[in-house]
């Protein structure tokens, strides 16, 4: 799972790359990660300054993990972007739009890759870490490909405008299915990440799907405004009395090795502790 110096990633943040000052209002916003976009909020003409801004941004660490969303390879800017962004030292990882098949993140790869450095850590290149974004009936077909194909991959997410385009989708529900395959797929490398919630004055919409999100198993979510960061993480972290009887598991897991059933019925095994402990170390963040 990963993890960032307050506990597990939760909240992600998009902010515009042509926007130097949005992003750095971002990086104050209390967001496990920062999403700079060079693509859907960038206009075309202002694509170059884009990268040149978050470029120089990159150029020394930041107080929080930034992730880059770059364009699409098949377009004018995608090449540029991945070679722009990859070894800056402020990168904490590229976000890969419009994946559609294991090869399309091969590409990026290789296009992010740089030679190691001869200091034993080994032969090679090395790749920043990469998420790829399933836009397409397609790529969700081939979602748990896309996850295996490189070993830099560390997530998948959904692009749900796109998708429900593709599909014809008028209501949420009818992303149950794709968000359950991306859930299962994405277990392969890394703890799975909601998409982003559309209108930023709906608060209860977003925390009812957000709800739903996690029924599915999802943790954590993109945002696209602050406003909607307190929500997203209210959403996720776990309720009392789940802390509560997680903390039943351990405590009983401790006292006697071995599966086992709780006075109130519940049964207790290797895999059921381990759940346990993943809700304390969520419960953790509300300090």
């Amino acid at each position: 799972m990963s993890a960032g110096p307050a506990g597990p990633w939760l909240t992600w943040l998009y902010a515009p790359g042509d926007r130097p000052d949005t992003v750095a209002k971002a990086l104050r916003s209390g967001a496990d990660v920062v999403l700079v976009d060079l693509e859907d909020a960038v206009a075309p003409g202002r694509k170059e300054y884009a990268r040149r801004a978050t470029a120089e941004l990159l150029s020394a660490p930041q107080p929080v993990p930034v992730h880059v969303r770059v364009n699409p390879l098949a377009g004018a800017w995608g090449q540029a972007d991945a070679r722009a962004l990859a070894g800056l030292p402020g990168l904490g990882g590229l976000r890969l739009p419009k994946v559609a098949s294991p090869q399309d993140v091969v590409a990026y790869a290789e296009l992010a890759a740089l030679p190691r450095e001869a200091d034993g850590s080994g032969a090679g290149h090395r790749v920043p870490p990469l998420w790829a974004l399933l836009e397409s009936a397609l790529g969700v077909e081939r979602a748990y490909a896309v996850a295996r194909s490189h070993p830099a991959v560390r997530g998948l997410a959904l692009g749900e405008a796109d998708l429900r385009a593709d599909l014809g989708m008028r209501e949420e529900a009818g992303l149950d299915w794709a968000r359950g395959r991306v859930v299962v797929a994405c277990r392969a490398v890394d703890a799975p990440v909601q998409s982003v919630h559309p209108d930023v004055r709906d608060e209860a919409g977003l925390a009812a799907s957000c709800a739903r999100g996690r029924a599915l198993g999802f943790l954590g979510r993109a945002a696209i405004h602050p406003r909607q960061l307190p929500v997203i993480e209210r959403a996720y972290l776990p309720r009392p009395a789940e802390v509560a009887a997680a903390e039943e598991i351990v405590a009983a897991a401790a006292a006697e090795a071995g599966a086992q059933a709780l006075p109130d019925g519940r049964f207790v095994d290797a895999a059921v502790v381990a759940a346990a402990r993943r809700t304390l170390a969520l419960g953790a963040r509300r300090g």
